[in-house]
């Protein structure tokens, strides 16, 4: 069976779901269920586990990071700076203020990408833009960052070059060696939310 189809019939039961628990005109640009599929096709809302470690050890300022993971799996280990927003509280709205940010890109992630896809959804659906999601999460992240794996010789020069970074952004974040459950946090910084300017809501809709 194509694991893909398998993947895309997932996420689609999933959305079935999400939608069906989402209050009603909760946002004034409320995305409608045709166009939030259409968006699942597109690869372009994941971004790589090295994009990531990038942005990160460069200090992109205009990069937010959302842990959706329980507050107790986020206190054990999480990444540099990101904000805990456990899933179920995601529809809370006070968090929902550090979703929607004027120029922020906000990069959602968890150990894999499931619950970091609802996470997506559920922002998606509310009108919520500028949404990513780091895609193989925690998981990928030690596989790629935390433990990267020497290539062969006969690897290319770009994988050779993609070696080096890696190397050198695990040796950045603790040595390289680090795993999920180590006491590698950075401490974290608490973030000052900038609320993007609200459209006057339509008649008859909520503000």
């Amino acid at each position: 069976m194509n694991i893909k189809y398998v993947i895309s019939a997932s996420l689609l039961v999933l959305l079935g779901v999400i939608l069906a628990f989402l209050p009603e005109k909760s946002h004034t640009t409320e995305i409608g269920p045709d166009k939030l599929l259409s968006e699942l096709n597109d690869e372009t809302r994941f971004v790589s586990t090295d994009k990531v470690a990038d942005n990160i050890i460069n200090g992109v300022p205009s990069v937010q990071l959302i842990d959706v993971r329980p507050a107790e799996e986020y206190n054990k280990f999480s990444l540099p700076d990101a904000i805990n927003i456990p899933l179920d509280s995601l529809l809370l709205p006070d968090w929902q203020a550090y979703i929607d940010q004027e120029g922020i890109k906000t990069i959602f992630y968890s150990n894999g990408t499931v619950y970091a896809s609802q996470a997506w959804m559920l922002s998606r659906r509310l009108g919520f833009s500028n949404l990513f999601i780091m895609k193989g999460g925690l998981n990928r992240w030690i596989e790629t960052i935390m433990q990267a794996k020497e290539p062969d010789q006969t690897a290319s020069s770009t994988e050779i070059a993609l070696y080096e970074f890696r190397k050198a952004a695990g040796q950045f974040f603790g040595g390289g060696t680090q795993v999920a459950g180590s006491s590698t946090n950075t401490k974290k910084k608490k973030k000052v939310v900038k609320k993007r300017k609200r459209k006057a809501a339509a008649e008859g809709g909520c503000g």
